[in-house]
């Protein structure tokens, strides 16, 4: 008899062979990433799921902690064919249920073709299907985990320093490391603020640029951000990475939608439409632009299916990515941006178009 279970949102039960115990829920997505699992468990955009690694051994290079892309492990769950005992070890000691021993290739197979699903897990020598169905019947839609930032943002206002290059408020909806060492290796000051930081605190950080970070969830529950961007278009540069893409598009007038299973992975195809050059790129979101509005150009495309990858305006001093131009261990074909959102900085384009 096996001591794990996965109720899926489907009606089925599949079993597995648990590898670290608990109970919990979540949306059940995967990521195509064959390296980079110590940064995906760590990456805050991964709150509230249960992420499958299609690759089917993760943990063969170790674990290592400057790699982590924040202090802990986000998704509620991980599931692969093979996890190593190195691994299983860092799972344990973050109290995050992991299973393996199973036809991973099938579960990402239902899920490309059903879209992500709600989820149930229960592992440990007194788990059955029924807690885990249990498990799922408690589960939550993304959209309604409304307070989602509050799970994953800074509580206080943090600064690094770095340069006199810009003084950068980054709000922090989920952001990865990554993008603050990218903004810190251009000689530019992060001041990193809540997710529902006021304009009364942007102020007091006096910045020469509005940043908007990734994070998990509906972009739409992120109001917060989207005042800020409301309040301050025009009058600062304004940039924005995947959430924040979202974030960016919903308060200049367009709209975001879920996607059936979203973007995860490391080798998605964009395309940017004036040069007509492809890069790879890294990416992990359930959510995307569905309209841009008027006010913002889609400047960059997903060859796979068309979404938007990027979106500027030029008067207004505004670029965003939907996906991670960060990304960590790569690739880093898109690495530019960070120079392209400084360059609003040094141009002062905001500035002039709002005098």
């Amino acid at each position: 008899m096996s001591d794990a279970y996965l109720a899926l949102e489907d009606g089925r039960v599949v079993e597995a062979r648990g590898r670290v115990s608990g109970r919990t829920r979540g949306e059940l997505v995967f990521t195509t990433a064959y390296t980079g699992y110590e940064e995906s468990l760590t990456d805050p955009s991964y709150e509230e799921q249960v992420l499958t690694f299609s690759y089917p051994l993760i943990g063969n290079y170790g674990v290592r902690e400057e790699r982590f892309e924040s202090d802990r492990i986000h998704p509620r769950a991980a599931i692969a064919r093979e996890f190593t005992e190195e691994i299983v070890d860092w799972l344990d000691t973050e109290d995050v249920p992991a299973i393996d021993h199973l036809d991973t290739r099938e579960l990402v197979t239902s899920i490309r073709e059903e879209g992500a699903m709600k989820c149930g897990i229960a592992v440990g020598p007194d788990a059955t299907p029924e807690a885990a169905k249990d498990e799922l019947a408690a589960c939550k839609g993304m959209s309604e985990h409304t307070n989602i930032g509050a799970q994953v943002s800074a509580d206080d206002p943090v600064v690094y320093e770095g340069g006199s290059a810009a003084t950068v408020a980054l709000i922090d909806c989920g952001a990865k490391g990554s993008i603050v060492d990218s903004l810190l290796e251009r000689d530019a000051t992060v001041h990193v603020l809540p997710y529902d930081a006021t304009r009364a605190d942007v102020e007091a950080v006096d910045p020469d640029l509005l940043f908007i970070s990734n994070g998990p969830g509906d972009p739409e529950n992120f109001e917060a951000a989207e005042a800020l961007v409301d309040d301050y278009i025009g009058d600062l540069p304004v940039a924005g990475i995947c959430l924040g893409q979202q974030v960016v598009a919903n308060a200049l007038g367009g709209s975001t939608e879920k996607m059936a299973f979203g973007h995860r992975g490391v080798n998605q195809p964009v395309r940017d439409l004036d040069s007509g050059r492809v890069v790879m790129t890294t990416q992990n979101h359930g959510y995307t632009v569905g309209e841009p509005g008027d006010q913002l150009d889609v400047t960059q495309v997903n060859v796979n299916d068309g979404t938007a990858e990027g979106l500027e305006n030029e008067e207004l001093g505004v670029i965003t990515r939907q996906y991670h131009p960060e990304a960590n261990p790569g690739p880093h074909d898109s690495l530019d941006f960070f120079d392209e959102v400084l360059d609003l900085v040094s141009t002062g384009t905001a500035v002039a178009a709002s005098d």
